[in-house]
């Protein structure tokens, strides 16, 4: 049937250009042989009925946590004025297409590079992207969003989280302290914050305990440290 549809279409364009294209009847040789070469050539690589081989996607299908995207949101709504460019790249990694929103956000601190909410942004992508490892990109990244506005709490959060899901607990810990101790009381990120540091603290309290009696090694924390949920009687916090 492939070739029935192939020798059909051959025919019909060749009947397009000699009949309703006017072409001068010395040309029609010459389309005819360059029409059948097409289909000499066809006929020796075609592979009509191999099965399909779909790719698999170039990014893992991973998608970034909505609740940390607006975490990010609600941090820099006020200290940057890229936020244009961070619709788009939180859009990619809603997606998992860390590595998009990465090159993104690349161009747009070329283009912004005083601005601490873009670096942020182009950490986390960065973090995402090496399966939630913080890499020395992505270190850089934070740490210059750190210099350019020593007050934004998202570098130190952020920061902290890649930090904490790589295994990197004490490090992680001294900045969510630190950010802890200069957040304003009233500050909208300051419960979730702390949640995540009782649960850090626990987590490093069970990777330092001592070996079981039997001298089977403890148990491994799992790397990615989330807050405890509220109790029923608690009043409902902010969550940015």
């Amino acid at each position: 049937m492939t070739w029935v549809v192939i020798l059909g279409l051959a025919a019909v364009v060749f009947a397009l250009m000699a009949f309703v294209l006017k072409m001068p009847r010395p040309a029609w040789e010459i389309v005819g042989a360059a029409l059948m070469l097409g289909l000499a050539g066809y006929a020796v690589q075609g592979h009509p009925g191999a099965p399909g081989a779909p790719k698999a996607p170039l990014e893992d299908q991973r998608t970034a946590d909505a609740e940390l995207l607006r975490q990010q949101q609600t941090m820099g709504d006020k200290f940057g004025q890229g936020q244009s460019w961070l619709v788009v790249s939180d859009a990619l990694s809603r997606a998992g297409q860390f590595r998009a929103a990465a090159d993104f956000l690349g161009q747009a601190v070329r283009r912004n590079p005083r601005d601490a909410d873009l670096w942020v942004a182009l950490g986390n992508a960065l973090t995402g992207h090496s399966d939630g490892t913080i890499t020395p990109a992505a270190e850089f990244a934070f740490r210059r969003a750190a210099a350019i506005n020593p007050d934004h709490p998202g570098p130190p959060f952020f920061m902290g989280m890649a930090l904490a899901q790589s295994g990197h607990l004490t490090e992680a810990r001294e900045l969510w302290a630190g950010l802890l101790q200069r957040a304003p009381a009233n500050a909208p990120f300051r419960a979730d914050l702390v949640a995540r540091l009782d649960r850090l603290d626990q987590l490093i309290a069970m990777s330092n305990a001592p070996p079981a009696a039997d001298g089977a090694p403890a148990p491994a924390p799992p790397a990615n440290p989330q807050p405890a949920p509220a109790s029923p009687s608690a009043p409902a916090s902010t969550n940015p």
